[in-house]
């Protein structure tokens, strides 16, 4: 068996690391530094990353350097003389001094189906585009972001209500699958790497907390895509007045012809829904600040006055 190196730290990492763990020796595990979780921010008590948890949980050694670039992290990677190193979402560029230390290189699964939706948030990504197919790409290293050769692809079709959290796990399990059976045919040297198009190439950047804020004057089609997109996070929301109001779920009716203005509710069937630039949103899941998630009928009927306002 191959002596593996696993650099990873989010939940779309634990299943690459799980088969590696199965099917390989792997000697140590490279993860970010345990950081501040849940409420509270910097005051509040430091949580690992998932991956840290599912490597001790199997008794393998876990490294936690602040960065890659000091002699004293390259020494310990070195030390583990590792056969390949292979990376899933681990939150730091490799410089080339880790680049070259493992004799077949050091490999990447990455979350798109590259070179579409290069950078930190393919997954994210893929789905405000509407795109039909997403999928994973094992990937060989380079100094690039995601610009190395490809090994292998796998794709998935996305689902009409995909969200990124549901793409997640099922991107991180296929992801596994494909590292498992592609690793033995690069170690053995049958695989030759493929140039990526660079005619073919986009990105993707992360989305910060302002993606969330939901525009009505657009489409319902994209609002729906950008309100998947953004679960679990940073999460969409519009205004009721003065109130915060996050929309959790919905569905969008772009053939539907009534009258209204943008962000006004109306009446749909037994259900609710926001008039947009074109088409209506029907929401099906919100929450007010500081209150618990509700069916968005259940909210109505709890709210005079509701049907006929304006959101945002």
């Amino acid at each position: 068996m191959a002596r593996i190196v696993f650099m990873g730290t989010p939940e779309f990492a634990v299943p690459v690391l799980e088969a590696l763990a199965e099917h390989h020796d792997l000697v140590g595990v490279i993860t970010q530094p345990d950081r501040p979780a849940g409420r509270g921010g910097a005051n509040a008590r430091p949580a690992p990353p998932p991956t840290k948890e599912a490597a001790l949980a199997r008794g393998l050694p876990v490294y936690q350097p602040p960065t890659l670039r000091t002699p004293e992290a390259v020494d310990q990677i070195a030390r583990w003389r590792p056969d390949v190193v292979v990376v899933a979402a681990f939150g730091q560029i490799l410089r080339p001094a880790v680049l070259t230390l493992p004799p077949h290189g050091c490999l990447n699964v990455h979350a798109s189906l590259l070179p579409c939706y290069r950078g930190a948030a393919p997954i994210p990504a893929a789905i405000l585009a509407g795109e039909p197919v997403s999928g994973v790409t094992l990937m060989v290293m380079g100094e690039g972001l995601d610009t190395g050769p490809i090994l292998a692809q796998k794709e998935w079709p996305l689902a009409p209500d995909e969200t990124t959290a549901s793409l997640t796990g099922s991107l991180a399990r296929l992801g596994a699958r494909l590292v498992v059976e592609t690793l033995p045919y690069w170690l053995a040297g049958v695989i030759r790497p493929q140039p990526q198009d660079e005619l073919q190439a986009t990105w993707s950047r992360p989305l910060t907390k302002e993606d969330g804020l939901l525009d009505w004057g657009r489409p319902a089609v994209m609002l729906d895509r950008q309100v998947r997109a953004c679960n679990p996070w940073p999460g969409t929301y519009t205004w009721l007045g003065s109130e915060r109001l996050r929309i959790l779920r919905a569905c969008p009716r772009p053939e539907w012809s009534g009258e209204g203005l943008p962000g006004q509710i109306v009446a749909a069937g037994t259900r609710i829904g926001v008039v947009t630039g074109q088409g209506l949103l029907e929401l099906l899941e919100v929450q007010l600040a500081s209150k618990k998630a509700l069916n968005a009928d259940l909210f109505a009927r709890g709210r005079r006055g509701l049907i006929g306002s304006r959101l945002g």
